[in-house]
C-alpha cells in the first residue's frame, strides 16, 4: 500500500532578511539559499522520510531546476513514476523572504504545476487500488484537484487536502470529497470569513467546514498547537515551545506525519499528536524538504507533545 500526493513541487529561492519587506522597497537581506520546495513535493518527502511509501504525480519543466528537482525527490524515496516533464514551460519557481523570527513571504510563478491536468488526473486514478491515502494541496488547477478528489472518493481512497493557497472561491462540492481537511489559521480565515487566531474560533471555523461536508477539519494554530474537529470529539493538541527558524514546511511536516500516523492505524488523536510533533521540529531548521523531520526524530519529539 503506498500513499499518492498529487501537488505542486518548486525550486525554492530564499533570502533571509531581519525583517519583511514592505510594498515597494527594495531590502538588502542578509544570506541567500535555495531548496527543494512545494507543498505537494514537501509531504511526499515527509512521508517517505518517516518509513512509508510516497507516490509523487505532477509535472516539472525541462530544464535545470526540473533535473534537479527529480533527483532530489529520488533521493529522498518518493517514487516520481507520475512525474512528468513539460518541455513547453519552465518549472516551479518560488521566491520566498524569511525574517531571523520565521515569519515569511512566498511568491510562486508555478510554470510546469500550472499545466497538472488529466494525464496526471489518470495516472492517478491507475493507482487508486494499492493506496492507503491521496494527499492534495492546491498550488496545481482547481479543476485537476476536483476531478482527483472525486476519484479516489468514488474508489473509497481518503482523501487530506490542505488548502493552500486558498482561492476566491472553493466548489462546493470539493468539501464532500474529503475525509480531513487541514487549513492553517490564516487559510481557516480565508475559507470562513471571519478572524481565526485561536482554539475557540478554531473550532467556530471547524465545525463550519465540516457542515460543508468534510469529515475532519485540523486547523494548525502555530505555537498554539492544532485544533481538531471530528464526528467522534474535538480537541487542542498543544505545540511544545522550540526555537523557530523557518516555518515554511511546517504544514507540509504536520500533514506528512498525520498520515503517516494513520497509516499504522493509530486513533486520530494520537495521528494529530505526530503532526504537531513533526511540525514544531520542521520549523527549527531553514528550508522546506531539508527541514522535514525523520521517524528517529518525530517519536523523540512525541514526549514532548502534551494533549
Amino acid at each position: 500500500m503506498t500513499v499518492l500526493v498529487l501537488g505542486s513541487l518548486n525550486m525554492d529561492l530564499v533570502v533571509r532578511a531581519n525583517r519583511l519587506p514592505t510594498a515597494g522597497e527594495t531590502l538588502m537581506g542578509h544570506e541567500f539559499f535555495s531548496a527543494f520546495g512545494g507543498k505537494g513535493a514537501n509531504q511526499a518527502v515527509a512521508i517517505a522520510k518517516l518509513g512509508y511509501s510516497a507516490h509523487f504525480i505532477g509535472q516539472v519543466g525541462n530544464d535545470d531546476f526540473g533535473q534537479t528537482l527529480r533527483l532530489a525527490l529520488q533521493a529522498s524515496g518518493v517514487n516520481i513514476d507520475g512525474l512528468a516533464m513539460n518541455p513547453a514551460v519552465h518549472s516551479g519557481v518560488a521566491s520566498i523572504v524569511v525574517t531571523d523570527s520565521g515569519e515569511n513571504t512566498i511568491a510562486c510563478a508555478p510554470g510546469a504545476n500550472a499545466m497538472v491536468g488529466i494525464a496526471q488526473v489518470e495516472a492517478l486514478t491507475q493507482q487508486l487500488d494499492s493506496a492507503q491515502w491521496l494527499l492534495l494541496e492546491l498550488g496545481i488547477p482547481l479543476e485537476t484537484i476536483v476531478q482527483a478528489a472525486h476519484a479516489a472518493y468514488a474508489a473509497q481512497v481518503p482523501v487530506l487536502l490542505d488548502p493552500s493557497p486558498v482561492p476566491d472561491k472553493m466548489p462546493p462540492e470539493l468539501y464532500s470529497y474529503l475525509e480531513i481537511l487541514t487549513p492553517n489559521e490564516t487559510e481557516a480565515s480565508q475559507l470562513v470569513g471571519f478572524e481565526v487566531h485561536d482554539p475557540a474560533t478554531a473550532q467556530q471555523a471547524a465545525q463550519q467546514l465540516r457542515a460543508q461536508g468534510v469529515t475532519t477539519v485540523i486547523i494548525t494554530l502555530g505555537a498554539q498547537g492544532a485544533w481538531c474537529s471530528s464526528p467522534d470529539a474535538e480537541f487542542l493538541i498543544p505545540a511544545p515551545t522550540v526555537d523557530v527558524v523557518d516555518t515554511v514546511a511546517a504544514g507540509d511536516a504536520f500533514n506528512g506525519a498525520l498520515i503517516a500516523a494513520l497509516c499504522e492505524g493509530v486513533a486520530l488523536e494520537t495521528a494529530v499528536k505526530w503532526g504537531v510533533a513533526a511540525g514544531s521540529l520542521a520549523v527549527t531548521q531553514r528550508g522546506a524538504q531539508p527541514a522535514l523531520p525523520d521517524r528517529v526524530a518525530v517519536e523523540s519529539q512525541l514526549g514532548r507533545v502534551i494533549s
